[in-house]
C-alpha cells in the first residue's frame, strides 16, 4: 500500500530551498496566480461645520447671495421661500444668516390672524433673545407690495428690525406706506402656509393669543406650557 502511493506520487523536481517564488509548474492552461492589492480604506467623513453661537452677532453679517432659498420644516408640513436680494438687501441678508446659522429651529409661529398674516422670530431660549431683541438692521425702500404669500420684517418704528418676519395671508397694500419692505415670497408650500394654527388669534393683551414680552423672556416654557397647540419650525435651511 504504502509502495503504490509513492509510485503515484510525483514530487516537483525543483530543490525546495530555491529561490522564493520558484517551485512546481502549473499545469498548461491554468491562469496565472492573481495578486490581490490592497484595497485603500474609504476617505473619513468631514465633520459638519459647527454653527456659530446664537450669543454671538458678529457672526451673522455674511452678505447673502442675489437670490437665494430657505426651507421650512414644520410641525405643518414643509414651505420654501425665495428671497430676492435686490428687494431689500439689509432685510434677506439678515434673514439668510438666522436661516443660516439655524436661529428659526424650534420656533414658533406664535401670531397667526386669518385673512391678515403669520408671524414669527422670537427665539425659544430667553438668553438668546436678550442678545437679539435690540440687535436692529437699518430699513429698506419698499420696492415691492406686501401681496399675499410676500414675506415682510416686523417693527416697531423706523429702523427697528430685528428678527421677527411675517407673511402676508392676503394683498395687505396698505403696510407699504408705512414702511414695510418685502424681501421675498413664498415659492412653494403656500397650503402648509395657510394652515397653520391661528384659534389664539391676537396676542396679549389685545386678544388670546401669547404676550411678546413673556416671550422674550421665557421663550418656549411659557408657550409649551399656555399655548400647546401653536405650529412650530422643525428646522430651516438654505437651499443650495
Amino acid at each position: 500500500m504504502l509502495r503504490r502511493m509513492t509510485k503515484r506520487f510525483v514530487p516537483c523536481t525543483f530543490f525546495l530551498l530555491a529561490l522564493a517564488g520558484l517551485g512546481c509548474k502549473k499545469p498548461a492552461g491554468e491562469p496565472p496566480t492573481q495578486i490581490a492589492q490592497p484595497v485603500a480604506a474609504p476617505p473619513a467623513p468631514s465633520a459638519p461645520a459647527e454653527k456659530p453661537s446664537l450669543l454671538k452677532l458678529d457672526a451673522f453679517r455674511e452678505p447673502a447671495p442675489a437670490m437665494y432659498r430657505a426651507k421650512f420644516t414644520t410641525s405643518k408640513g414643509d414651505f420654501v421661500i425665495e428671497v430676492q436680494r435686490d428687494w431689500a438687501p439689509q432685510g434677506a441678508d439678515r434673514f439668510f444668516n438666522l436661516v443660516k446659522n439655524g436661529y428659526f429651529n424650534d420656533v414658533r409661529f406664535f401670531r397667526v390672524i386669518k385673512n391678515f398674516m403669520v408671524q414669527w422670530g422670537i427665539h425659544g431660549q430667553g438668553e438668546v433673545n436678550a442678545v437679539w431683541r435690540n440687535a436692529n438692521i437699518p430699513d429698506d425702500p419698499v420696492k415691492q407690495s406686501n401681496k399675499r404669500g410676500f414675506i415682510t420684517f416686523a417693527t416697531a418704528g423706523p429702523n427697528t428690525r430685528t428678527t421677527q418676519v411675517f407673511i402676508n395671508y392676503a394683498d395687505n397694500g396698505q403696510l407699504d406706506r408705512m414702511g414695510f419692505a418685502p424681501f421675498g415670497k413664498v415659492a412653494s408650500g403656500m397650503d402648509v402656509v395657510d394652515g397653520l394654527f391661528g384659534d389664539y388669534g391676537e396676542g396679549a393683551p389685545q386678544g388670546r393669543g401669547p404676550n411678546q414680552g413673556r416671550m422674550q423672556t421665557e421663550g418656549n416654557a411659557y408657550l409649551a406650557r399656555d399655548f400647546s397647540k401653536l405650529d412650530y419650525i422643525i428646522e430651516a435651511s438654505i437651499v443650495r
